[in-house]
């Protein structure tokens, strides 16, 4: 089982009442709970499967099971009718998350020959088989009263897609959430000064998300990089010729210089067993620290590319939507407001920086920068657009109340890019831009945000369910 597999627990409900009255009925319901399981683990969960719970008594027993199992999320398959005493037990314990599937085996019972049988008992057990939806307010009016949060998918069993997608987005949800919990974020240097708005509360971080937050000095990663050998820079900057389209104006000082750094930056990432990293940093002009940060960019695309989110100016906030979104499959872009392009009614985005090439549309250039815009230092950098199509702009913000995902849908268009060094691409939202801004700004976030390919909406507010917090949409 992958070790980041979500683990999940699935019980069957069932009223003990009615099996000795209606032979058989117990066992196809079993079968049914039993073709859930088989569907949950093709999506990639791991299941702790407790069968069919038909009594408060295996209730209360199915209650400390799934507690010592640590599940991250109970799916509460709806067989028959079943008492709310029964259900209670089994999620008061274990205190996580829950999500209530209210799945028929059929689009509808045969009616005809239903109404066929001479043996009303029979024709009982057949419709106690169907109705899945009796218990459904029962048991929703209980969870409500007891204040405990829950979620639920209404349809079939079979050949539908609809319901079906939405718990394969459950367990991708319910993985993301796994994921950040143990996550170690590292934060290296330390904030931009004057940028109020990507302050951040650590421990709101932490509370929401889980993870650890590891802090890490520049000179650490300065003095890695002393202790690289040319062999090694000599194989690494092959690897940037295999990565990136590297342009004829690229010194071979500075690739070697960027090669260092890179080196030094994977050997920092993997001492610390990161899975994300926040950085800025300033610095005495010829410092080993400055020289350290000046050359970080290529090799923090590199880890951004292989799973671990790299974000400049020391924007934590941001790079936890870089994770999320990373975590979901969708890679993540480093992003700011560029500008507007009127005439086609597209907003400019992007950032100086790290970016991600296996979401680039094309091979991500690298070319030489005098002058990093507003920082210190020079050296090179990537400039990319984010592939063409579909994409999700993703931010973590921080309000009065604590933590919020903010979230749109769009689309990643062609387009002319400004060609400065810099991640830039052009994106078009079902808003218009001028109406976009105004909505996205409207919520309060920050000025940055992570972009990646596909559209996740709907996993992102599912996402938030489980971790308690709100989710705004856009478009």
């Amino acid at each position: 089982m992958d070790s980041l597999a979500p683990r999940v627990g699935l019980v069957g409900l069932g009223l003990d009442a009615y099996w000795p009255q209606f032979p058989g009925l117990e066992e196809r319901l079993k079968g049914y709970s039993e073709r859930v399981a088989q569907k949950l683990r093709a999506f990639g969960a791991d299941v702790c499967d407790l069968g069919m719970i038909d009594n408060p008594a295996k209730a209360c027993a199915a209650g400390h099971q799934l507690r010592q199992a640590d599940v991250d999320l109970i799916f509460l398959y709806v067989a028959t009718y079943a008492l709310s005493s029964t259900v209670l037990p089994v999620v008061r314990r274990p205190k996580a998350p829950v999500v209530v599937l209210n799945l028929a085996p059929a689009p509808a019972i045969d009616y005809a020959a239903f109404n066929r049988s001479a043996d009303r008992t029979k024709m009982t057990g057949e419709w106690l088989a169907f109705c899945q939806a009796c218990p459904a307010p029962e048991i929703a009016n209980v969870f409500s009263r007891c204040r405990i949060p829950f979620f639920q998918v209404t349809g079939m069993l079979e050949d539908d897609p609809m319901a079906w997608s939405q718990i394969a987005e459950w367990v991708s949800a319910v993985r993301v959430a796994a994921v950040m919990e143990h996550n170690r974020l590292g934060v290296m240097g330390h904030y931009y000064g004057g940028m109020l708005d990507i302050y951040s509360d650590l421990t709101l971080q932490c509370a929401c998300f889980g993870g650890h937050i590891e802090t890490i000095e520049v000179d650490e990663l300065a003095a890695l990089g002393e202790n690289v050998t040319g062999e090694h820079i000599a194989r690494r900057v092959e690897r940037f010729h295999e990565v990136f389209d590297i342009q004829p104006d690229c010194s071979p000082e500075e690739l070697a210089r960027a090669a260092r750094t890179s080196l030094a930056l994977d050997r920092l990432v993997a001492d610390h067993g990161l899975g994300s990293l926040a950085y800025f940093y300033s610095g005495a002009p010829g410092s080993a620290n400055a020289d350290a940060i000046g050359s970080i960019i290529l090799g923090a695309s590199l880890l951004t590319a292989l799973g671990v989110p790299v974000a400049g100016e020391m924007e934590i906030k941001n790079v936890q939507a870089m994770k999320i979104m990373d975590a979901f499959g969708a890679g993540a872009s480093f992003t700011e407001f560029y500008g507007v392009d009127f005439n086609d009614d597209v907003v400019l985005m992007g950032h100086d920086g790290p970016g991600h090439s296996g979401i680039a549309e094309g091979r991500t250039k690298v070319r030489p920068l005098g002058v990093y815009h507003g920082k210190t230092g020079s050296g090179l950098s990537v400039e990319m657009s984010v592939r063409h199509g579909p994409v999700t702009m993703l931010s973590v913000a921080e309000h009065a109340g604590g933590l919020k995902l903010l979230y749109a849908e769009g689309e990643s268009v062609p387009g002319p890019i400004l060609e400065i060094g810099n991640t830039n691409s052009r994106y078009r939202f079902p808003l218009g831009a001028r109406k976009f801004i105004d909505e996205w700004c409207r919520q309060g976030p920050a000025h940055h945000c992570a972009a990646g390919v596909g559209h996740l909406g709907t996993r992102l507010e599912k996402l938030a369910g489980l971790l308690g917090i709100g989710c705004t949409r856009i478009c």
